[in-house]
């Protein structure tokens, strides 16, 4: 079968955002969000604080991302919800009256539209919470209740909020707060395909689908797909898997998953041992222990391999998320680390994702401090936003970068080199994540786009430096 997958991806640099860190409206909509109690924006997050970011005040930003060079936001959720993360849904079709409700919701998208930015949703489809009208139905009227098989009931009394007691249905991840939906429930499933398509028709660009691998009900991501995608060709559909992707990568459901397999071992090698072991440890994408070029070489070969290349160009690339530390903050303050994985994630092939203020340096370290609010412009890290720009700009002018063929040329030591090819256009990108000067030799090279380099039939990398090249034509 030949496999589609949106187009506008290929070129897309995606931003995401966790709506209540990153702005508040200078002047809120809405009078109940300017007497909200809200945490100091600036302090230390807290598990259930919010900040009260908005969706007005990101609409404010707008302007800010796209001078940035991003044209694609993925939001994590904005649907009601009691808890500050959002990922326990009391409301699929609500927008957060702390966000501005539906109406800051339609305006913001416009707005986005009209700026050529697509916005991706975080649909939250393998459990509810507590909240839900048709969960709390159940808990209201136990066994009469018409929403009864609609989740895992075991045995009542159920006991959603008294920890001494078994919960009696099944949570996620054992987690009484989010009980699981029943998806063999024709009415579930039918209910979930609804809500998709009910935001794409207000036209939304895509869904970033939150534990999918939990969803084990036959042919349910298929049928995803085909409603989502009857209504909108283009709209994009991306998983939430960790690790080997393959039985979602088919062409038949997901577009693309959320590349920790290019995050991990990115971090591994441009970071090396100046990773935190204590930032990382619970998590299962192995930004350590160091690598060597050789190494990152097989990695990197052995996920292209992985997935076909439709897809590839697809992948939602990052380096990281509200659910990992942030990257300054993994790489022990170090900027070259953070400078060279950057590099190489707007080399690679997919789409890549910046976590919001990781541009400006913003740190963090494991959920909840990674969910910091965005910082005012004389906290910003200015080298960072420097590199940042710079590089999204090379990846927007150069379309080898983004569709072009990816194959490894030098993988020894500290130095790893690549290039990226299409049609007449040869990019080449050199690295070196060591602490002394390495010398390779590189094709005939036209043009410098990134980094200092003196040009000859070998060239000396600089220690923990990164470049972009433009080879020559006639090489």
């Amino acid at each position: 079968m030949q496999i589609q997958t949106p187009d506008w991806v290929k070129h897309a640099i995606f931003y995401q955002i966790f709506p209540d860190r990153f702005s508040r409206a200078t002047q809120p909509y809405k009078k109940l969000l300017k007497q909200m109690p809200w945490e100091d924006w600036d302090a230390t997050p807290t598990l259930q604080g919010y900040k009260g970011g908005d969706l007005w005040g990101v609409m404010e930003r707008l302007d800010y991302i796209q001078d940035l060079g991003v044209n694609a936001i993925y939001f994590t959720p904005i649907f009601q919800s009691a808890s500050n993360h959002r990922y326990h849904t009391h409301d699929y079709y609500r927008v957060d009256p702390m966000l501005g409700g539906n109406e800051a919701f339609r305006d913001l998208l416009d707005a986005a539209h009209e700026r050529d930015i697509k916005v991706v949703l975080d649909g939250v489809f393998n459990h509810s919470s507590r909240g839900f009208f048709f969960f709390h139905d159940v808990l209201e009227n136990g066994s009469n209740s018409p929403w009864l098989d609609w989740f895992k009931i075991h045995e009542f009394p159920l006991h959603p909020y008294t920890g001494e007691f078994p919960a009696n249905y099944e949570g996620w991840a054992g987690n009484r707060a989010l009980p699981v939906f029943n998806h063999d429930n024709p009415a579930v499933r039918e209910y979930i395909m609804e809500i998709a398509e009910y935001w794409i028709e207000f036209g939304i660009d895509g869904w970033r689908l939150d534990v999918p691998f939990e969803v084990k009900a036959p042919g349910f991501w298929q049928e995803f797909r085909d409603r989502v995608k009857a209504i909108n060709p283009e709209a994009y559909i991306v998983g939430e898997v960790w690790g080997d992707s393959r039985e979602w990568l088919d062409g038949t459901q997901f577009d693309g998953v959320m590349n920790y397999l290019f995050a991990g071992p990115t971090i591994a090698f441009a970071a090396g041992d100046r990773v935190v072991l204590e930032q990382v440890q619970d998590r299962d994408y192995h930004p350590y222990p160091p690598l060597f070029a050789g190494e990152y070489a097989q990695k990197m070969q052995s996920l292209l391999e992985l997935y076909p290349w439709e897809i590839q160009l697809t992948q939602l690339n990052l380096l990281a998320s509200h659910d990992t530390a942030r990257l300054l903050t993994i790489a022990g303050g170090d900027h070259a680390s953070v400078e060279l994985c950057t590099l190489l994630l707007m080399t690679f092939p997919g789409a890549p994702s910046i976590y919001y203020g990781d541009e400006v340096g913003l740190p963090g370290g494991i959920d909840p401090d990674s969910r910091r609010g965005f910082p005012t412009e004389e906290n910003w890290n200015l080298d960072i936003d420097k590199v940042h720009r710079q590089l999204i700009a090379i990846r927007h002018a150069y379309p080898a970068l983004r569709t072009g063929t990816y194959q490894v040329l030098h993988a020894e030591g500290t130095a790893y080199v690549f290039e990226r090819s299409l049609e007449d256009q040869t990019v080449i990108i050199a690295v070196n994540v060591g602490t002394v000067p390495v010398k390779v030799a590189l094709p005939k090279i036209e043009k410098v786009l990134y980094g200092e380099l003196t040009l000859g039939e070998q060239v000396e990398l600089r220690d923990r430096a990164g470049y972009i090249l433009l080879a020559s034509s006639s090489r």
